[in-house]
């Protein structure tokens, strides 16, 4: 019988207590070797007492068989014929709890199994080694046969140890408390200057001399290779394009966006009071009356809401709130402007929802049947009542923007360098270091164009200010102050946009894009995502422009008889009317024919790629 080991440390005093042949209170049946420490510890033989007493419990249970042991689950038969035969010679490490290696070795033979248990403990160090070794056999025969097993398994291990190499250090293992038994390394590893000697860095560093080394530092590479790395051809093309290309393609489209809101801005100067006044000029000829489409109930909407802002604003004391302004020492006035320019931002996204609404319910007034006109007559009204509070409150804002820019230009302290200072660079800071996607980007080049609309109708407000109360050579003045502010804004507007392009690797090309679908919508076509479209409310810059040039107007009417005084009023609206009909049309084809060109020019270029 062979018997092959499975590796298990069970197989100990506690298994073989186990068996049967041991129970009843017999004698240890358990052989030990010479060098056994136990032997020494319990004395000589056993006495002939109990050896009788073994030989008669053997004759009394030897038709019994030989119990196998559970841990081994794996076993041979090899004949009839007894023998002794190698079953395993396995090396086991068992880490912290005794630091060492125990190689066991089992033999089955004729009725016998011995078990020999070697534990070699090595020294740290590496200088030798501790060996143990325990015999330990379950005799079922004679005893004659216990010592020649015992003597070929002595001979096995004297011959698997000669051959062994010297076990490996043993790798750290966790305790059962979570600390780490940490092994000391061999004297080669520790060899410090053997390690730092094979190092051609350490060689290249410390043996040589300051002269030799500044010599070295002189002829070796570049000079700033420890802070620097060699660039690539798309690093190059990202800093020509943050430089070059993309602030160009940048501008163009801020630029065109701001006349796209222009354009919008005259419209509805312009077209909206004409076509308002065609359709009262309609009803009152035909004197019937005809529902209204969704056009003219738009038009309706905007046109009270820009006579209910003009009145509004009408009443307002801009001298009291510029010297409210002016005077008052708690607050900076670039802290003041910086302020409304964040409620202005905040009024014109919301602003755009607002009028849609608006839009909406006439859309669905216009084409809604008689049984829900009740319906959608209320819901007309409340948002056009909500419209309109919005679009003054709104107007108030941009005002008291334009009002707080006044001040800032006529003062004598630099207070508009300090507000160009520290509103565009705060800006920048709030912009530039930030994570933005492709989307947020198209955006903020829409939004800028608006402000930058907006900045134009704060200089129209300073400008009707300079000719109502401005003493002595202004004009030159009036001229570079607005000159400073346009190219700071330009200046911003570049440095922001070039540097998140290159942080969020958005190539120039995409403002190329971003421009295409702004001609798109200046053409009327249909995109993918409408929420991508320029979005601008000129309901408050044009109460506040019409605010501003009524008094211009009024100071230059002559002192007249009634009648006449109307009669000059009138020349001066229709004037002023052809004028921005003019400017309407010159801004709209020039519109219409430059987003014509470049999307026939986008087209070409996607269909030669192709």
């Amino acid at each position: 019988m062979a018997l092959r080991s499975s590796g298990s440390r069970k197989l100990s005093f506690e298994i073989l207590s186990k068996n049967k042949y041991l129970e009843g209170g017999g004698p240890s049946l358990i052989y030990q070797s010479s060098s056994d420490p136990f032997q020494s510890q319990n004395g000589g033989n056993p006495s002939r007492h109990n050896r009788k007493k073994k030989k008669h419990k053997k004759r009394k249970d030897s038709t019994t068989d030989l119990p196998i042991i559970a841990e081994d689950l794996v076993y041979k038969q090899r004949g009839s014929s007894g023998g002794s035969v190698l079953a395993e010679s396995k090396s086991e490490n068992y880490g912290s709890r005794d630091n060492g290696n125990v190689n066991r070795i089992s033999y089955v033979g004729g009725g016998s199994v011995v078990v020999l248990e070697e534990s070699v403990c090595q020294n740290v160090c590496g200088f030798g080694e501790l060996r143990q070794r325990n015999l330990n056999g379950v005799v079922a025969g004679g005893g004659d046969d216990m010592e020649t097993v015992a003597a070929r398994a002595d001979e096995s291990v004297v011959e698997a140890s000669s051959s062994k190499e010297p076990f490996p250090p043993v790798a750290p293992q966790s305790m059962a408390n979570g600390n780490v038994v940490n092994t000391l390394k061999t004297s080669e590893s520790l060899d410090w200057k053997r390690v730092m000697a094979e190092d051609p860095n350490y060689l290249y560093t410390v043996d040589k001399s300051p002269l030799k080394y500044f010599l070295d530092e002189m002829h070796y590479g570049n000079s700033l290779r420890n802070t620097t790395t060699l660039g690539s051809e798309k690093e190059r093309e990202r800093v020509y394009d943050t430089i070059f290309r993309l602030p160009w393609r940048c501008e163009v489209l801020i630029s065109v966006g701001f006349f796209i809101c222009f354009d919008s801005f005259l419209s509805l100067l312009t077209i909206m009071p004409t076509r308002v006044l065609i359709t009262f000029w309609r009803l009152l000829t035909t004197r019937q009356f005809k529902w209204p489409s969704a056009a003219e109930l738009c038009d309706f909407g905007c046109f009270l809401v820009l006579a209910c802002g003009v009145i509004v604003l009408g009443r307002t004391d801009i001298s009291l709130i510029y010297h409210m302004i002016r005077g008052q020492g708690t607050i900076k006035l670039y802290v003041v402007y910086n302020v409304w320019e964040i409620f202005d931002k905040l009024c014109q996204r919301f602003g755009g929802d607002v009028l849609e609404t608006l839009f909406n319910s006439a859309e669905g007034l216009a084409n809604c049947s008689q049984e829900n006109m009740g319906f959608w007559i209320r819901r007309f009204v409340s948002d056009q009542a909500l419209t309109m509070a919005f679009s003054i409150l709104h107007s108030f804002i941009l005002l008291a923007q334009a009002i707080t820019l006044s001040t800032c230009i006529v003062a004598h302290n630099n207070a508009l360098f300090a507000l160009l200072v520290s509103n565009n660079f705060a800006e920048i800071k709030s912009n530039v270091f930030k994570r933005f996607s492709r989307d947020n980007i198209h955006s903020l080049a829409y939004s800028d164009s608006v402000e930058r609309f907006h900045i134009s109708a704060c200089l129209l407000f300073v400008l009707a200010q300079n000719i109502l109360e401005a003493e002595g050579p202004w004009f030159e003045s009036f001229l570079f102050n607005a000159f400073v502010v346009f190219v700071c804004e330009m200046l911003i507007d570049i440095i922001k946009h070039s540097f998140l392009a290159k942080f969020n690797d958005i190539k120039p090309i995409a403002y190329s894009e971003f421009l295409e679908d702004l001609c798109k919508q200046t053409l009327n076509i249909q995109t993918e995502d409408c929420k991508k479209n320029l979005t601008f409310v000129p309901l408050a810059p044009a109460c506040v422009v019409i605010r501003v040039l009524t008094p211009v107007y009024a100071a230059h009417l002559p002192c007249s008889p009634l009648a006449w005084r109307f009669f000059r009023i009138l020349v001066l609206i229709f004037m002023t009317y052809i004028m921005l009909t003019s400017l309407k049309v010159m801004i709209g084809m020039g519109l219409q024919k430059h987003a014509t060109w470049y999307v026939s020019r986008c087209r070409k270029r996607k269909h030669h790629l192709d």
